[in-house]
């Protein structure tokens, strides 16, 4: 079994919480961590677009900076990005094998108990690729949660928590407060965190928090520069709320004795890409897809924001492109997302979490009763009814439903 094989027969073994094992796999590895300045960014939605910002402004002002991000759309080479590109295939299988190495040599003199998830080993091939590149400095988005993330082995130099809602409720807990406490575990003493716009009584948890451990807390509303007017690279009026947490970081970064300065700053903003974030895609025919990666309450709920102003252009409500994981609160999407939609097209993409088309229809038509459905399956073939029906066609509700269409449209 080559080595990238093996990394992805990590995935048999989960979600586990806890930095034990990661830190062993470190440890052996040479604590690659400690090569490179982190920023470490959670929240519920929006830390993958904060990452990317702050990434590309980093880069803009001049910086050798990488990017940690999960999970991946089409290829696992996109979690891990230095200077903007994705790191080449040969440089993922090494890194690959030194952490096979590392994973088999920690079990077999009994630092490892049994072996690490797929997260883990990822995290660990991360920090070893940015290592051996060189960089400077590593933004580092959370995979689930924060406080026994894996990548919450790091000593961040700034943190950020962008934003507190519902999502992985089995993990996280099920109220505001009980969630933002899993994510100001990213908190560390003395250094600062930077807070998006968050509910009061998640707020006054990360506030407590940070308290407790002398980290100084900055308000991302909290302007310390003027900057004009600028045209974010990420559609949506929630991205304006995420560029004002990266914003805080960044002059928080310059504060710390970072150059960076405000053109790179507006620079960096105005070029940031991220894919399946609101894309337009554009057919041969002129017909547009849009593509989003909303897969809870809250996504869903600034995708239909989106929409609704397209509809004030004069749009047409746009098919839909549906499909969830089992785990995720259905209900919850469908209820604010509906609404801004002519038609559903359901589906299962290749994840063996999905939901039963046939049940999410159920949902949809105890939502919405006079909405038409279709349920069309694989994906590819649902995206082809849904372009016959509507010029606009969005596809979301799960993030492995939009890497199997970006597949198929040639990503």
């Amino acid at each position: 079994m080559d080595a990238l094989s093996y990394l992805f027969s990590l995935e048999q073994f989960g979600i586990k919480f806890g930095l034990a094992s990661i830190r062993a796999l470190l440890a052996r590895l040479g604590n690659p961590d400690h090569a490179f300045r982190s920023i470490h960014i959670a929240g519920t939605n929006g830390k993958g677009s904060v990452t990317a910002m702050v990434d590309s402004v980093l880069r803009r002002a001049g910086h050798r900076s990488a990017r940690y991000t999960s999970p991946h759309l089409i290829d696992l080479s996109e979690r891990f990005v230095v200077d903007g590109r994705a790191v080449a295939a040969a440089e993922m299988a090494r890194a690959a094998e030194d952490v096979r190495q590392a994973i088999e040599g920690a079990i077999a003199d009994g630092t490892l108990s049994a072996k690490p998830t797929f997260f883990e080993a990822t995290t660990a091939m991360a920090f070893d690729m940015f290592r051996r590149a060189g960089v400077e400095f590593a933004v580092i988005e959370v995979g689930l949660g924060g406080r026994l993330d894996s990548t919450n082995v790091i000593d961040p130099i700034v943190t950020a928590i962008t934003s507190i809602d519902f999502d992985h409720q089995q993990y996280l807990g099920n109220t505001l407060a009980d969630i933002a406490g899993e994510k100001a575990g990213i908190i560390k003493p003395g250094v600062p965190v930077v807070v998006g716009d968050v509910a009061p009584e998640a707020y006054g948890v990360i506030e407590r928090i940070a308290r407790e451990r002398g980290a100084e807390l900055i308000r991302a509303d909290a302007a310390e520069r003027e900057y004009g007017p600028i045209t974010l690279g990420l559609r949506g009026a929630h991205q304006v709320a995420n560029a004002r947490v990266a914003m805080r970081v960044l002059e928080t970064l310059e504060r710390l004795g970072v150059t960076i300065g405000r053109q790179a700053i507006v620079d960096g903003l105005t070029t940031v890409t991220w894919p399946g974030r609101l894309e337009h895609r554009t057919l041969p025919d002129g017909r547009e897809i849009i593509l989003d990666a909303a897969h809870n309450p809250a996504g869903a709920a600034a995708l239909a924001s989106y929409l609704r102003g397209l509809e004030g252009a004069g749009s047409t409500k746009p098919a839909l492109v549906f499909a969830a994981m089992r785990d995720k609160d259905v209900d919850g999407m469908l209820t604010v997302l509906l609404p801004a939609i002519g038609r559903v097209v359901v589906t299962r993409p290749s994840n063996p979490r999905a939901a039963n088309p046939e049940e999410l229809a159920a949902r949809i038509r105890a939502i919405a009763p006079a909405l038409p459905i279709d349920i069309v399956s694989p994906p590819a073939a649902a995206l082809a009814a849904a372009t016959k029906i509507s010029r606009l066609v969005v596809v979301a509700g799960s993030i492995f439903l939009l890497g199997d269409v970006m597949q198929e449209l040639g990503a």
